[in-house]
């Protein structure tokens, strides 16, 4: 594990950059990486999958499905931002030494997390009409029906996130990000072969596509629980229904959870506004949108996987005091991402063509696709990882409140205003709701570089010493 290679002789590319043994070798960095990378691949590959599968049930399915998940995403980067937050403290107490606060925090996280999504749950089912309705607005009954049916099954599915991200998030403090990839690999399978099923044996149509995601994260949660229960790892749950929350300790994970899930919360409503903007161009640009969305997450893929990396890579660098190694390794894996983000974007490029034939969508949805991923790879290979890497070490530092303020301000100023302006003012439809994002990027951009070399998150920490 990489917290068992501290005592490591600095390489000879990082003696001039770094003072003492390097937290890190390039071995290290790989191991952590490439199954971060394998696994969120996976995950997006299945999206990609039932998106491809739902098309044949019609372009309402498609729709009425990509609103759900939308209300799921929001919900899974909430998740995310919480298990985040135990991975910064988790790390930041690992790079101390102080292996029994971090174990501590591992609990605190799982508990809390499954407590709050059981809650987040129930008050999904109680204002499904309000969220169906109220949010998506005027959407055709087609949509609605097919919407109605797969939140009714996939809301089940929260409880099980919260925890799979849970489990995962404490073995890739541990440095183990290895064995969340296997899980997602069988569970991935798992899900396939049960849409193929529910879609062409028994034609459930959308009510089965939820019914396999709900099945596969259920299956994921347990396995990775049952696993991070065994004592023989660094850090793992104690054995007891008996849970005595440490208010202190999740105070301190909320305090890098909190400011990022509310900016993550405030990014989704953002996009939420939006979403409703683009529903009144038509089924076939809600189609476009949806699918060029998950196009497109192919990709930043490579940089939004190994961004959870270097959460594990920063909180170590900083709990044990050592910030050149933090500036360090933060200038060396934004260099990584925007060579792998590159090799990404072509990839998805040259694959294009055929997967829109697989899709057999309307003329003018397939045209829509086309425009909006050719200019999301020609914006993302610039702007993207100044935008979303660097708050990334700002986070694990325990700066958690200033890409928070920076990113609400941005998506409301630029994403959200300018949508409307490009849209509907400049006649550019569902194209400009992406222009503003691209626009959003680069406000992002130009602060967080400032904000890097003014070194100020260097003064933060996660963790409160007694």
């Amino acid at each position: 594990m990489i917290e068992q290679k501290l005592k490591m002789t600095p390489r000879p590319d990082t003696a001039a950059a770094i003072r003492g043994p390097s937290l890190f070798s390039n071995k290290d960095l790989l191991r952590l990486f490439l199954p971060l990378v394998v696994e969120q691949f996976l995950e997006y590959l299945v999206g990609l999958a039932d998106s491809i599968m739902i098309s044949h049930v019609g372009e309402a399915a498609v729709s009425g499905v990509s609103l759900v998940d939308f209300v799921i995403a929001l919900l899974i980067s909430l998740f995310t931002a919480l298990s985040t937050g135990g991975a910064v403290v988790a790390g930041q107490y690992l790079g101390k030494k102080r292996r029994e606060e971090a174990g501590e925090a591992a609990n605190q996280l799982v508990w809390f997390a499954g407590l709050a999504s059981v809650v987040i749950m129930i008050a999904m089912y109680l204002a499904r009409k309000v969220i169906l309705k109220g949010l998506f607005g005027e959407i055709s009954d087609d949509v609605y029906g097919n919407a109605n049916s797969y939140f009714l099954i996939v809301t089940a599915s929260i409880p099980f996130l919260a925890l799979y991200n849970g489990g995962a998030a404490i073995f890739r403090s541990m440095g183990n990000s290895r064995l969340p990839m296997n899980i997602m690999l069988a569970m991935n399978f798992v899900h396939v072969a049960l849409n193929v099923v529910f879609l062409y044996v028994f034609r459930f149509g959308t009510a089965g596509v939820a019914t396999s995601t709900l099945i596969s994260r259920i299956g994921a949660a347990i396995i990775i629980i049952t696993l991070v229960l065994n004592e023989k790892y660094e850090l793992h749950l104690r054995k007891t229904l008996r849970h005595r929350f440490n208010w202190g300790m999740i105070g301190m994970i909320l305090g890098i959870g909190v400011p990022y899930g509310f900016e993550n919360g405030m990014f989704y409503l953002g996009r939420l506004l939006i979403l409703s903007l683009v529903a009144t161009f038509g089924t076939a640009a809600i189609a476009a949108n949806f699918v060029s969305g998950t196009l497109t997450l192919f990709q930043v893929l490579p940089g939004m996987s190994i961004g959870l990396g270097l959460t594990v890579v920063i909180s170590r660098c900083v709990g044990s005091g050592d910030f050149a190694q933090a500036r360090y390794f933060t200038k060396k894996i934004l260099a990584i991402i925007y060579v792998v983000q590159v090799a990404s974007a072509a990839a998805v490029l040259a694959l294009l063509t055929p997967i829109l034939k697989v899709y057999g969508l309307s003329t003018e949805a397939t045209a829509l696709i086309r425009q909006l991923v050719w200019y999301h790879a020609t914006a993302m290979v610039v702007i993207w990882p100044l935008a979303y890497t660097l708050p990334v070490t700002f986070r694990a530092s325990g700066d958690a409140r200033f890409p928070m303020v920076v990113s609400i301000l941005t998506m409301g100023v630029f994403r959200i205003a300018l949508s409307y302006v490009f849209s509907l003012y400049f006649g550019m439809g569902v194209v400009g709701t992406w222009v503003a994002m691209f626009v959003d990027w680069i406000a992002k951009a130009v602060v967080f570089v400032f904000h890097y070399l003014g070194g100020k998150w260097t003064s933060f920490r996660a963790i409160r010493e007694n």
